[in-house]
């Protein structure tokens, strides 16, 4: 997408978690082979960093305006229309980041309140939630950076 601002952020963090993920099974691969046994943290950090992936990727898609959508209806309608509709898929995206991003930031600090740990490697809870609350804010600039420039004709639907 050229002349775009790109979501370089979580670009990086989603290539830097896939290395980290297949670095994590590789060793466990190659230690189970060895061994018989596995390393203990594997699990846990892999669950968290396929999250983070998860979000970092989401939020690129939607700055790329790639996310699966029926566009069907959208290049039927007339110009006026297709607005209104863009600005209700718009709407209902933003509602969705907005509470998953209130209530997972809530349930973060209530984790570092209450202090607690992570069940595999006693880690703080809250260094693995508080990027919940993070990576749905950014996927939620990023859907407001798509809508504007689907609105403004400098983004389409068109492959």
């Amino acid at each position: 997408m050229k002349g775009f601002p790109d979501a370089r952020p979580e670009r990086w963090l989603g290539a830097l978690a896939l290395i980290i993920i297949s670095l994590i099974s590789l060793g466990n691969v190659i230690t189970r082979y060895l061994t018989g046994g596995s390393f203990s943290f594997t699990e846990e950090f892999s669950v968290f960093l396929l999250v983070v992936l998860t979000f970092a990727g989401a939020s690129v898609a939607l700055r790329r305006n790639r996310h699966i959508r029926i566009g069907f209806l959208e290049r039927a309608l007339p110009a006026k229309y297709r607005r209104a509709l863009i600005l209700f898929q718009a709407l209902c995206g933003a509602t969705v980041l907005g509470l998953i991003t209130w209530y997972g930031g809530k349930l973060a600090w209530q984790e570092y309140q209450w202090e607690s740990l992570s069940p595999g490697l006693g880690l703080p809870q809250w260094w693995y939630l508080v990027w919940l609350p993070v990576l749905s804010a950014a996927m939620f600039w990023r859907l407001f950076q798509q809508t504007a420039d689907r609105l403004t004709g400098r983004l389409t639907d068109e492959p």
